[in-house]
């Protein structure tokens, strides 16, 4: 139980996981089972998400310590218990998943039809090792959950994906797998020196100057390949392609950001002098993904590619926003990651919507859409403005203050994070320009219907948190002010020490 009697974090966490068992237990015939397979997963998905909108009402913004804290003693005798907790900075990220998530089955409403009941299980799976990871205040059972969300997303990928999934699927898993061994080697160095994996006890402890570099590294391994950093982001684009549409939007909207939410977690608090020392490397690492990822996208044939290539370039900016150590530059990178996850899992829906109706992703295939689909192609635009960075959309706001904060560090470091928004620009207005423009070529485009009640109720939602992010944000920057603002004291204390200690 945490302070107020009710143990809220668990209750979301695990609900899914009751859900998924109920839809295990379905009987009957298979259009039956699809059929409550699929509504079981969606009422259970939003009973979850109104859970975290109490979270959202309740949250203290004021305040940079741990929230809802749950203990339970696990492994006493190992220092291993189960701790559950939200600050700033992870209380916005519980959010997003669970509004993703029924979005999602909504949107895999009609696509998906062979094997429901098993695909509405690894959802509802995912959605508690999302929400599981994001509260967990115990480096054992962050490392759990961290790792056991592989299994529901390698499924998604491996089962109904495309006609390279198993490919993309090992590639997926193994990559992001064998990054996280050297993690676990650095937790068991942690929990040996400290004699416990309690994460604020770990925060108190004095980890020598020698050490912190290895396990900065060994944390890089783990973190880099899930933001996914330049040069292991090559498993991103083939995963994206070859999943399902939803499988896409949660791969966009919520994985990418576990890597970068472990350096704000642990590597920044932890390591204040390895982070210091290390971060022009992430500068330069991150700056050559920009600009390296943003050409690329320009050359993309297939629009799941060059969207996947974006968000490369977008958690580029991200990284880059980590390491300024300033108040700026990590607001915009918070920022930057709730904006990418609405706007890059809107626009992987946009490709769905058409792939549901010519079956091809390929960019060539198209011209002319807004010509028949008007209500799409205004829908689409808007969410091409937004990865853009318009002013007025979402991704403006977190991305201005990235570029502030990283002026205050390197000015050349702030212009490769700009250069990225000049190459974005030119990339989504070739693919906007491509698919909604132009003259239809092709007869079966001329019979292509607009977006149904379903696809707008799936869209609505994201469209309002554009726009309210992007005209209004300071409820969102609220939020993680105070828990950013003593991230920044505490590293810049830390350091001050180290100075001292040196002279």
């Amino acid at each position: 139980m945490n302070a107020a009697g009710f143990p809220l974090l668990s209750l979301l966490t695990f609900l899914p996981l009751v859900g998924s068992a109920v839809i295990l237990s379905i009987r009957g015939e298979e259009a039956v089972v699809a059929r409550n397979a699929r509504w079981t997963a969606l009422w259970t998905s939003l009973i979850v998400f109104l859970l975290s909108l109490i979270l959202w009402a309740r949250f203290d913004t004021s305040s940079a310590a741990f929230q809802f804290e749950e203990k339970l003693a696990w492994l006493p005798e190992f220092g291993v218990g189960y701790h559950m907790g939200v600050d700033g900075i992870s209380v916005l990220f519980v959010l997003l998943s669970t509004a993703l998530t029924p979005l999602c089955i909504l949107a895999s409403w009609e696509s998906v039809t062979a094997r429901v009941r098993e695909y509405m299980v690894a959802f509802l799976v995912l959605e508690t090792m999302m929400v599981g990871m994001f509260c967990a205040l115990d480096f054992i059972v962050f490392y759990i959950f961290f790792e056991a969300v592989l299994i529901p997303m390698f499924l998604i990928i491996g089962v109904w994906g495309g006609a390279r999934r198993v490919y993309a699927a090992f590639k997926f898993f193994l990559y992001t797998l064998l990054g996280s061994v050297l993690m676990l080697l650095a937790i068991l160095y942690l929990w040996y020196t400290a004699g416990t994996t309690d994460v604020p006890a770990l925060f108190e402890l004095q980890i020598p100057r020698s050490a912190q570099a290895w396990i900065f590294f060994a944390f890089l391994a783990s973190f880099a390949v899930k933001v996914p950093m330049w040069p292991v982001h090559t498993w991103l684009p083939d995963a994206h392609v070859e999943a399902p549409t939803a499988g896409s939007v949660i791969l966009a909207g919520v994985l990418l950001k576990m890597g970068a939410y472990g350096f704000l977690r642990f590597t920044l608090p932890l390591l204040p002098e390895a982070s210091a020392e290390f971060a022009p490397l992430i500068f330069a690492l991150s700056v050559v993904a920009v600009v390296y990822t943003s050409l690329v996208a320009l050359a993309q044939e297939d629009m799941k590619k060059l969207i996947a290539y974006s968000s490369v370039a977008h958690m580029g900016i991200v990284t880059i926003g980590i390491f300024t150590f300033n108040q700026q530059g990590l607001s915009g990178a918070l920022f930057t990651m709730l904006a990418h996850g609405v706007v890059s899992g809107a626009l992987f829906l946009c490709v769905g919507v058409l792939y549901d109706r010519v079956h091809s992703r390929e960019i060539l295939r198209y011209g002319g859409v807004a010509k028949i689909m008007p209500a799409y192609a205004l829908v689409f635009m808007l969410f091409t403005m937004a990865s853009v960075g318009l002013p007025g959309l979402a991704n403006f706001v977190g991305e201005f203050l990235v570029i502030v904060g990283a002026w205050r560090v390197n000015p050349w470091v702030a212009f490769g994070a700009a250069l990225g928004m000049i190459l974005g620009a030119a990339y989504m207005l070739y693919l906007y320009r491509r698919v909604a423009f132009g003259r239809i070529t092709r007869d079966d485009l001329r019979a292509l219907l607009d977006l149904s009640p379903r696809e707008y109720a799936v869209f609505a939602p994201l469209i309002a948190l554009t726009l309210w992010m992007g005209i209004y944000p300071q409820p969102f920057l609220s939020f993680f002010e105070a828990s950013v603002a003593a991230l920044v004291a505490r590293h810049e204390a830390a350091l001050n020490l180290s100075r001292l200690a040196g002279m």
